[in-house]
């Protein structure tokens, strides 16, 4: 098996920056094609052949049986949760739903995957013809067509001592199901392919189908790269970058790939199909094998599993159990709360930051103001501590009392911003956050009178600017009076207060 890097030339760093400085420019001349097969772990409570819980974690092989280690002569009987969740996928990305479908066996050997095959869906999957909408680089909306939604086992893990030399087995993960999101290749940059795959992940996670957390690999995508001159209209030869569970590294690898395939064939060379790994330490592909074809597989109907038929009774039932998908949350935000496209889109499109907002306002009555501290501050410390959304320690209960707080005049929004940063770190009762740290907005009028006093007395230059005409000198003498108090000042009050004092 070859394992060496796909693009490792003997150039120094100089040489190296100046040859993609070249091909950065190639770039203009050449179009990315792409498209996704993302593999979601559906939240089943126990696997798809067998009744082992699907849990993660757990002492290795402790979450197993003879079904799900391939033992001779046991026979698997299909979940039939797997095939509602299924076809709620399908549903909620206007796919068709078949009425006749069926498990096939997918032949191939992996150490992970003890029956040297796997049972997938090949010629007649559950759903088709589907699509999803995104916005393409230009913010324009853009449908990005969806081949099929099929059902099939996850294999088990490899766990591999360095030290030792050798590969131990754990077959917990082995038999839990999955859906396989396969898209056409419809994608044409690393920012659309993100897009895709977060508009999929909040999907799932609005229909309650799958956690899709990526870090515990729920969520993972093969993502098939190709090149062409622009104006083309074959495809060029794809590779795919296998089992990808990272927004960041996937952007990264797409970058990557698409330029070591313009440089390949700059410099007169062919792309090879075949099936690579990505290294985020290396920033770097390295080939695993050449790309199999369906062929190779050598499909063929699984013989110890009955055909599955869906009457539309069964899938008119779960359409209209579906919940209010993200499309919809922002129509509704935008038309009952009057937010903006734009905040209305940022929210709907995680799950957890809509039902946050949904719950917030709910108790506060206030959903703009709610839509703010999301989209800010709550954003901001998820963006830095590169957290996801449901990472959010404290519950809805805990923001409304802090914006309540607020409108109440009992803190400021600059001590509200503490208040957030305090949540992040220890989610408690934000009152007795505010209590802990004397953090309570000072409002008596004489207080800040002489907060005002003294910082006109300090700042003569402001003052005379202000009378000047220059209005931007209130806002920095207000600045110093919240400096001067900690933040603690009543904004309104200290405004007014200035204003007074000046006309004097």
């Amino acid at each position: 098996m070859n394992k060496t890097p796909i693009l490792e030339k003997n150039i120094n760093q100089n040489s190296k920056n100046r040859k993609y400085e070249r091909i950065g420019n190639k770039m203009q001349d050449y179009e990315i094609v792409m498209g996704l097969e993302i593999h979601a772990e559906l939240s089943t409570k126990t696997k798809i052949f067998c009744s082992c819980p699907t849990e993660f974690g757990g002492e290795p092989n402790s979450h197993t049986c003879p079904i799900c280690m391939a033992m001779p002569g046991t026979l698997p009987v299909l979940n039939e949760k797997v095939v509602e969740y299924a076809v709620k996928a399908g549903l909620a990305t206007n796919c068709e739903i078949s009425r006749d479908s069926k498990n096939d066996r997918k032949n191939y050997f992996y150490p992970d995957l003890p029956k040297a095959y796997q049972i997938s869906q090949f010629d007649k999957p559950l759903c088709e013809n589907g699509y999803v909408e995104i916005e393409d680089d230009n913010g324009n909306p853009k449908k990005i067509r969806l081949t099929r939604i099929h059902i099939e086992e996850d294999a088990g893990k490899l766990n591999h001592n360095e030290f030792g030399g050798g590969s131990l087995v754990d077959l917990n993960r082995a038999g839990v199901p999955l859906i396989e999101i396969v898209s056409e290749p419809d994608i044409r940059s690393s920012g659309e392919a993100e897009r895709y795959l977060r508009k999929i992940k909040s999907i799932l996670e609005y229909i309650e189908v799958s956690d899709c957390k990526m870090q515990e690999g729920s969520l993972r995508a093969d993502v098939n790269v190709s090149v062409r001159k622009k104006g083309a209209t074959e495809y060029g030869t794809r590779t795919e970058m296998k089992n990808m569970n990272s927004f960041k590294s996937i952007v990264r690898a797409i970058e990557y790939e698409a330029n070591r395939q313009i440089d390949v064939i700059e410099d007169g060379g062919k792309i090879e199909q075949e099936t690579l790994r990505w290294d985020d330490v290396s920033g770097k592909t390295f080939s695993m094998r050449d790309k199999e074809d369906a062929q190779d597989y050598r499909y063929f109907p699984d013989p110890d599993l009955v055909a599955i038929r869906l009457n539309e009774e069964y899938i008119q039932k779960i359409k209209n159990d579906l919940p209010e998908l993200p499309e919809s949350r922002k129509a509704r935000y935008i038309e009952q709360y009057g937010l903006s496209e734009k905040d209305a889109r940022l929210i709907t499109s995680s799950k957890y930051l809509s039902d946050l907002f949904d719950k917030t306002q709910e108790i506060c009555k206030n959903p703009k103001i709610t839509a703010n501290w999301i989209l800010s501050d709550i954003s901001k410390i998820l963006n830095e501590k590169e957290l996801e959304p449901d990472k959010i320690p404290f519950t809805a209960e805990q923001l409304a009392k802090m914006i309540i707080l607020i409108e109440n005049g009992t803190i400021s929004s600059s001590i509200g911003k503490k208040v957030i940063v305090e949540l992040f770190e220890k989610p408690e009762d934000p009152e007795e956050i505010v209590k802990k740290n004397g953090w309570i907005q000072i409002s008596d009028e004489n207080a800040i009178k002489a907060v005002v006093q003294k910082v006109l007395e300090n700042n003569p230059q402001s003052v005379t600017d202000y009378k000047a005409g220059k209005d931007k000198a209130l806002g920095y003498l207000v600045g110093q009076a919240m400096k001067e108090t900690k933040g603690k000042a009543n904004p309104q009050m200290l405004n007014k207060l200035f204003v007074e004092e000046l006309k004097k």
